[in-house]
């Protein structure tokens, strides 16, 4: 095994090239700027720029995530010329090959399922069993990404931005080496650098894991339907996935060691565990896997899980088709020399911690994403992040990103919307006393026909007292919670009030009617 591969096999357990999904590496060119930047599915890869022959290359970058692919069409509109080093093929990063839009398409297969169901009483017959086709779906859905693939590559030709595949790494100051699949190295110098390099999934370092279970990576194109599901974690990923599983008439059972959603607002979470529960997702409270075991081969085959209880010795048994882990990602920057050029890192998270203007300890190395610490893991906040960053370094604009009100969804079957301060931080940072909270179950009207829940989904804004009812909150649960949300964000950046929203005309018969009707007052989880 090469050292190539001894990195990859490292960093993503995969021993092949083609398991990463490498690509031709283009001939070497030097640059005068450099980012390290973006993670794929299963590996970190960089953008690079050099600083000698600036009037060749301005920027090289690597990895074509979300983020720095905004970042890359950004510095298109100056004079910077841009270089584009990737390792991994499949452009966009994880978003969009294994994270929002193959788990949005999936949890929308879960909602058409649910709307067959609601359309007979809508006068729609059906004179067969309607049935879902998982390797149907993923194809479709795969096809779809393959398509934006595309198009990334397309608009990087069409912006006449170099694409070259190789993996890069600080070996000095203002210097990192580039290494293709080939082994080949080539230095680069530069001014600047952006590390991008994301995230990959966690493992849970048990007897296991990483031969018999998968990653939410490995779901959106899993080639065979995973039957009899364990999802083992409580984050956003792991009850999307649970969710959308579910809806598509899978058997779910969510572990879950402590709470739902950590650092959410914990009353949303639980009334999103609450229905998932009531629409057959089965829970287990308080226990962790300590081992996996293959009982059957197949696909899928038959897995054994013995799980321990975290509130004491009670050790429990269950037999499942797929062990999905969500536990969480670990930064991809441990990996690419960042003790050679001095960068702080959390040594405990790997996370980098920057200051307002995502700027190392080191002046001239900034980072942006996922990998940064104390910040919202988020695609549009990365994708903001780094352009409101290329904006400040080449067109002398100041805006700094503002990481608290930001608008974000959680997918799960019963959407949850949520911008601001959940009630707990509002506590925590404006005291009880200075904080009131307005609220109110609905019912849409698309649910009553069909006789399905109601007093399920639920609304409530948190307010500031000390400063006129200013609105520091906002959350929702019900369908299209993103759509509602979205415009919700922009009248809280601009300081919202909860006498502007009573006096807002709301349109009937809508969901987000019920966010200008909060007129309950309540003190929530916290009273």
């Amino acid at each position: 095994m090469g050292m190539l591969e001894n990195s990859l096999n490292k960093e993503t357990g995969r021993r092949s090239e083609e398991e990463v999904g490498l690509t031709e590496s283009p001939v070497y060119q030097l640059v005068p700027w450099c980012f390290v930047a973006g993670c794929m599915p299963f590996f970190s890869c960089h953008l690079l720029f050099p600083t000698e022959c600036r009037d060749e290359f301005r920027r090289l970058m690597t990895e074509l995530c979300s983020e720095t692919l905004i970042l890359t069409f950004e510095i298109c509109h100056t004079d910077v010329k841009t270089t584009f080093c990737s390792f991994l093929s499949g452009l966009g990063g994880t978003c969009v090959n294994v994270g929002c839009i193959p788990k949005k398409l999936m949890h929308q297969a879960a909602l058409l399922g649910q709307a067959l169901q609601d359309s007979r009483k809508f006068g729609w017959q059906f004179t067969e069993e309607v049935k879902h086709n998982w390797m149907t779906m993923t194809e479709s859905v795969q096809n779809y990404i393959g398509s934006l693939n595309w198009g990334y590559r397309v608009a990087l030709r069409d912006k006449k931005v170099t694409y070259e595949n190789a993996y890069g790494e600080f070996v000095g100051p203002h210097t990192i080496k580039a290494t293709n699949k080939k082994g080949i190295e080539k230095l680069y110098t530069a001014e600047r650098f952006i590390i991008a390099t994301g995230e990959r999934p966690r493992y849970l370092g048990i007897p296991g894991d990483k031969e018999y279970c998968v990653s939410s990576d490995d779901l959106f194109s899993l080639p065979y339907c995973p039957g009899k599901t364990l999802v083992v974690g409580a984050s956003y990923v792991a009850l999307e996935c649970a969710g959308f599983l579910a809806g598509l008439g899978l058997d779910v059972t969510v572990m879950v060691r402590s709470i739902l959603l950590r650092g959410f607002d914990q009353d949303m979470a639980n009334r999103i565990g609450e229905y998932m529960k009531e629409h057959g997702v089965n829970f287990i409270r308080e226990f962790v896997p300590i081992k996996v075991e293959q009982v059957e081969e197949g696909t899928p085959g038959i897995l054994k899980v013995t799980a321990k209880s975290t509130a004491g010795d009670q050790m429990i048994e269950g037999e499942y088709n797929t062990v999905l882990l969500a536990i969480g990602r670990d930064p991809c920057t441990r990996k690419i020399g960042l003790d050679k050029v001095k960068v702080n890192i959390n040594e405990k998270t790997g996370k980098i911690p920057v200051n307002d203007e995502e700027q190392t300890n080191v002046p001239y190395i900034y980072a942006i994403g996922d990998i940064l610490q104390d910040k919202l893991e988020l695609t549009p906040v990365a994708i903001q992040a780094g352009r409101l960053l290329v904006q400040r370094l080449y067109a002398g604009a100041t805006t700094k990103c503002d990481y608290v009100n930001v608008p974000t969804t959680v997918f799960t079957p019963l959407e949850y919307g949520a911008c601001g301060y959940s009630e707990e931080t509002a506590v925590e940072k404006f005291g009880e006393e200075n904080i009131e909270v307005y609220h109110s179950h609905f019912w849409p009207l698309e649910w009553t026909v069909p006789s399905r829940d109601n007093n399920k989904c639920y609304a409530k804004i948190i307010c500031n007292i000390q400063d006129n009812e200013r609105v520091i909150g906002f959350h929702v649960l019900g369908p299209n919670a993103g759509e509602v949300t979205q415009g919700f964000a922009t009248a809280i950046k601009c300081g919202l009030t909860k006498e502007q929203l009573d006096s807002t005309v709301g349109i009937h018969p809508v969901c987000a009617e019920v966010c200008i009707q909060n007129h309950l007052k309540a003190h929530g989880i916290l009273g």
